[in-house]
């Protein structure tokens, strides 16, 4: 089986050297169709399938097709199939612009053969290299935040951090924070129990300010949905013709 056309189609860096029977080949083709194209999982849950080296890379490649729902077991059967997903993804994305393109026109010139490249300049960032993993770096000290092993752990913490602090929302409530009182430390709280340990109560009230945090971050998106449906069910069609309000 050829894959060379929508290799070279997708804009793949290796085509007509390429070897679906080689686990390397395969792998990589597999991360740089997720990253780039498919795009089905967030960025932070690639990591598994990242790891080609790893003897656990195919446990994590066998939940990846199973939330795609892919119908084939072969490897080759399976490379096509990723292959016909991400150029249907893509041309999903680019209607307009191959709706134009015909056979004759492709077959006038080999240069003419559409080539589907993401548009997203984030798409093309290489994760795993030094360089992203020294800017992730410099990012978390910036903000104060420990570095984890994995610095993906660490990029979606710094997201976080920017998201709670920095957006417009958060910086808002930090101005009339201010004008409504006296802001007061994490530590000064009460815990509400005793380990008669300094260092457990300071991380048993972190603990708990988190919780705190995630039931108010889910406490205002039941009151958005509250909201939402409110407002469909309190404002009704009316008919006057039938003398009756409703549908």
């Amino acid at each position: 089986m050829s894959y060379s056309r929508k290799l070279e189609a997708l804009g793949y860096m290796k085509t007509s050297d390429f070897n679906v029977l080689s686990d390397e080949d395969f792998r990589s083709l597999v991360v740089w169709l997720e990253d780039q194209v498919i795009r089905q999982n967030p960025i932070e849950e690639r990591a598994p399938l990242r790891k080609i080296s790893s003897p656990d890379w195919e446990d994590a490649f066998k939940i990846y097709l199973n939330t795609a729902a892919c119908p084939f077991s072969d490897r080759e059967e399976i490379a096509d199939w990723l292959l016909g997903l991400a150029i249907r993804l893509e041309y999903g994305d680019n209607v307009e612009k191959y709706k134009t393109v015909t056979a004759e026109s492709v077959n006038q010139s080999s240069t003419n053969v559409p080539q589907v490249k993401p548009k997203n300049p984030l798409d093309n960032l290489d994760f795993e290299s030094a360089e992203f993993k020294g800017h992730v770096k410099s990012l978390a000290q910036l903000l104060g935040i420990s570095p984890h092993p994995d610095h993906l752990e660490t990029l979606s913490a710094c997201c976080t951090v920017i998201q709670n602090s920095f957006s417009k929302e958060a910086l808002e409530k930090k101005k009339n924070a201010k004008k409504g009182g006296k802001s007061s430390s994490v530590m000064e709280m009460p815990l509400g129990f005793e380990t008669n340990d300094a260092i457990l109560d300071k991380a048993a009230k972190i603990l708990r300010l988190c919780f705190i945090h995630d039931l108010r971050n889910l406490q205002t998106k039941i009151n958005e949905i509250i909201v939402s449906v409110q407002s469909i069910t309190a404002n009704p069609k009316t008919d006057t013709r039938l003398g009756k309000v409703g549908r």
